[in-house]
């Protein structure tokens, strides 16, 4: 399960609609719905919020709208509860953000070379709208590959990675 923090509209389609059913897979487990899953560590910043539903709720939504816009039949039924008018942000790190960015453009290097050339060299990785940024390191429950956590592009080559330049 992967619940990316940062905006959907940087995911290509295999991963937009990963997203998607991965989102509805946590809503299910928040909602006490399934034995498996329970304990992932995905779901710690959304157990953590005031309203975990409410969480989860309003994170799909923006991802149902990324997959609108996309024109993807994305059913926004499928989701319990959102209200993107009041509900209380829940914070990701910039080091998070930083070490998703880079994990994307790996996954990417090879799944969607055309999608990587899009995305990469941003400077400014905007998160899921659910999200605000706090300083920080990558979060703690995240398990990291470890030759992307360098600051340089030239990580991505130790993987086999065929796109960088």
């Amino acid at each position: 399960m992967r619940l990316w923090s940062i905006h959907p509209k940087y995911l290509d389609r295999v991963g937009l609609i990963a997203l998607w059913r991965e989102g509805l897979l946590a809503q299910k487990v928040l909602s006490g719905h399934t034995k498996g899953y329970t304990n992932h560590p995905q779901l710690i910043r959304f157990k953590k919020a005031f309203d975990p539903m409410l969480a989860i709720g309003t994170y799909l939504y923006y991802v149902y709208l990324e997959g609108r816009d996309r024109g993807y039949r994305f059913n926004l039924g499928k989701i319990k509860v959102y209200n993107i008018s009041s509900i209380d942000l829940i914070p990701v790190t910039s080091g998070q953000i930083k070490y998703e960015y880079k994990l994307l453009l790996h996954k990417l290097s090879t799944r969607d070379p055309e999608w990587w050339h899009r995305i990469r060299g941003l400077e400014d990785v905007e998160p899921n709208p659910v999200f605000y940024i706090v300083d920080g390191p990558v979060a703690e429950w995240e398990k990291p590959k470890n030759f992307l956590l360098s600051d340089s592009e030239d990580n991505l080559q130790e993987s086999g990675s065929s796109c960088i330049s």
